[in-house]
């Protein structure tokens, strides 16, 4: 009987509702986008999130970054004044790091240059990676071709190099890059591997808003080049001339750009670094280092994508309260249009309970349609976005599910008061209505 009665209800509420078909698609389309709109903007805010945290997690969770950077009271100097500014980070701290803390099982010194690249009469501009052979180990690099710097090379301070697939692109075009030669800075260097694109500062600065070790050296370099730490420090040394105010220069020494730690478990991880910084502070009498712990920024990350997804969800959730005005105005006009109709029911014997059903019914129906329609549309949209922008979109069970109960739940809501008037209408007045 209960079935039999939800049926009847069920189709008197879509044969009303097909009755009025443009004003009901009207009103439901409030609802579509609604719901459209908070399965869009919660995917892009976590395609977004999952891009960040992933470019972060590559830099290695058990990973700790030191960096140079230039001391406050070095940056203060004008081009008019001349010296030897010495500072940054040594050979000694790598050195220190490696034999001092038990919990550090790799270190990778690195030195970082801009430099120009040539290759035939075709110049680049990239940066000269000086490091060692297991810097992979630390890096999210991969091994496209050929291998990486070995010990030998690095023993023999040998004339070869490995390029990232951007300088692959641009520089040898249509060439064969393993064995060719490429001249920097006067000297030559043979092509032993190809690895792929590595940008781990854009994220750094992104999470903390601060500047790129790229950038502060001064230029977009279109890519990495790897040659053995010894050569670098061979060929290139550690003194260099910097131009200032177009009338003096400074002198520069500066050892290595960055030290790359590994600790030996996560939950070392920030015990190693306030290690790491009592030692930097004790033999550092400026503040020419910074300490990055890409654990720290994958949970600021983590929690600033849980914001990121509250306001999201938040103003698209507006967009459906709107939409639900605008199903309980409808509604509202349905109960005075439906005066006598509801009069008459009443006087064959319908109760209030029959009316509020009747109406919520066709509120409900109209909702969950507007529900199914918007989930199909918010669904495209994250497509699209992906499509003609190439930024990743995540759609998750939880949005979908979330979308759709909170348009059920606008309808119910809002529902409710134009069932509950009419279901008090005296049925006398109701059938003087015309």
């Amino acid at each position: 009987m209960l079935l039999f009665r939800l049926k009847r209800t069920v189709k008197l509420g879509i044969k009303s509702l097909w009755m009025h078909r443009l004003r009901s698609t009207l009103t439901a389309l409030g609802i579509i986008f609604g719901v459209a709109s908070v399965i869009a903007m919660l995917a892009i805010g976590e395609g977004a999130s999952q891009q960040a945290q992933e470019q972060i997690a590559r830099l290695g969770s058990r990973n700790i970054i030191i960096k140079t950077i230039k001391p406050p009271e070095d940056q203060s100097i004008t081009g008019q004044q001349q010296g030897l500014l010495e500072y940054g980070l040594t050979y000694s701290d790598a050195e220190r790091f490696r034999n001092s803390i038990p919990d550090v099982e790799v270190v990778v010194p690195n030195r970082l240059m801009s430099q120009q690249v040539w290759y035939r009469n075709r110049k680049l501009p990239i940066e000269v990676v000086g490091t060692v052979p297991w810097y992979p180990e630390m890096s999210p690099i991969q091994i496209r071709q050929g291998r990486f710097l070995s010990s030998v090379d690095t023993h023999y301070m040998q004339s070869v190099c490995v390029v990232d697939e951007k300088v692959v692109t641009d520089l040898f075009m249509f060439d064969y890059p393993l064995g060719q030669d490429v001249k920097i800075a006067g000297d030559y260097y043979r092509v032993i591997g190809i690895v792929s694109t590595h940008e781990p500062y854009q994220t750094a600065k992104a999470v903390n808003g601060g500047t790129s070790l790229r950038q502060v050296q001064g230029g977009a370099n279109a890519g990495n080049i790897y040659i053995p730490l010894t050569t670098a420090k061979s060929r290139f040394g550690e003194i260099s001339l910097q131009i200032s105010g177009g009338s003096g220069a400074n002198i520069e020494k500066v050892e290595l750009q960055e030290i790359i730690v590994k600790v030996s478990s996560i939950d070392r991880v920030l015990p190693t670094r306030d290690v790491l910084e009592t030692l930097m502070k004790r033999f550092h009498k400026k503040e020419d280092y910074q300490i990055t712990v890409p654990l720290e920024l994958l949970r600021q990350a983590k929690a600033i994508a849980r914001i990121f997804s509250i306001v999201l969800g938040s103003i698209a959730a507006i967009s459906l309260l709107v939409g639900g005005i605008g199903i309980m105005n409808i509604m509202l006009a349905t109960v005075s249009e439906r005066t006598r109709e509801i009069g008459i029911r009443r006087a064959l014997g319908a109760k209030k309970r029959d009316i509020v059903i009747q109406f919520l019914s066709e509120t409900l129906l109209l909702t969950l349609a507007g529900g199914v329609l918007g989930i199909i549309l918010g669904s495209a949209i994250p497509s699209l976005v992906t499509y003609f922008s190439n930024q990743p979109t995540v759609i998750t069970g939880v949005s979908l599910i979330l979308a759709f109960g909170i348009s059920a739940g606008v309808g119910l809501a809002f529902g409710i008061y134009p069932a509950y008037r009419a279901a008090n209408m005296d049925p006398i007045e109701s059938l003087r209505h015309e």
